[in-house]
């Protein structure tokens, strides 16, 4: 066994029990610490095989931004953990169904390689100068475009979606309305009053 083997099996079960700790811990607070171990393991599978750019994506967007955000919500609300419990046995027998289907293709896939059953061809070493990061933009910009803009599309109508959503007209809220700003004239901007002025008097020495 190469140290790479090695690495990856590690790196494959520490991603596994975190997985599952995820879904098995009762705290939020520790689901989230656990997804962000997940996170960081899964971005190590990355480095494994050659994708660096992933790797970091995964290190920056996900545990740095998305899992951030994440741990800051789940430790401001009140959330009431028994009720949050309610209901979660009722989905133990799909769960059981999908997490059967997915080892069942694991097991199809090791026990083909290791058999000779599928062809696996070992992937073609790289020049020293290659930059996966330049061939993912190639392929994203040139061949995947459409399905690449579209995604976009769908984001941006997410995105708008939930800001209907969740807008909501208030009485006493405040906010400006250019086109009066733009519409006011000066004297309606500016009033000059006129005060009689006082008499001074000097100070007792």
């Amino acid at each position: 066994m190469t140290f790479q083997t090695f690495v990856f099996y590690a790196f494959a079960a520490i991603l596994l029990l975190a997985s599952i700790r995820v879904i098995t811990t009762r705290n939020p607070v520790h689901a989230a610490l656990f997804l962000v171990l997940t996170f960081g393991t899964a971005s190590v599978m990355w480095i494994l095989l050659e994708a660096e750019f992933l790797a970091i994506a995964l290190i920056l967007v996900y545990v740095g931004a998305v899992m951030v955000l994440f741990l800051f919500v789940v430790m401001m609300l009140d959330i009431n953990i028994d009720r949050l419990r309610e209901g979660y046995w009722d989905y133990l027998v799909p769960g059981l169904v999908v997490a059967g289907i997915m080892v069942a293709e694991m097991s199809i896939v090791l026990i083909g390689k290791h058999s000779g059953l599928v062809a696996v061809t070992a992937p073609t070493p790289k020049a020293a100068d290659y930059s996966n990061t330049k061939e993912l933009g190639r392929l994203l910009y040139t061949d995947y475009v459409f399905p690449f803009e579209i995604a976009a599309v769908v984001l941006l109508v997410a995105i708008v979606a939930a800001i209907a959503l969740t807008l909501r007209a208030r009485k006493d809220s405040r906010y400006q309305k250019p086109a009066q700003q733009i519409a006011v004239r000066r004297d309606e901007r500016v009033r000059l009053v006129s005060m009689p002025s006082e008499p001074t008097t000097k100070r007792e020495s």
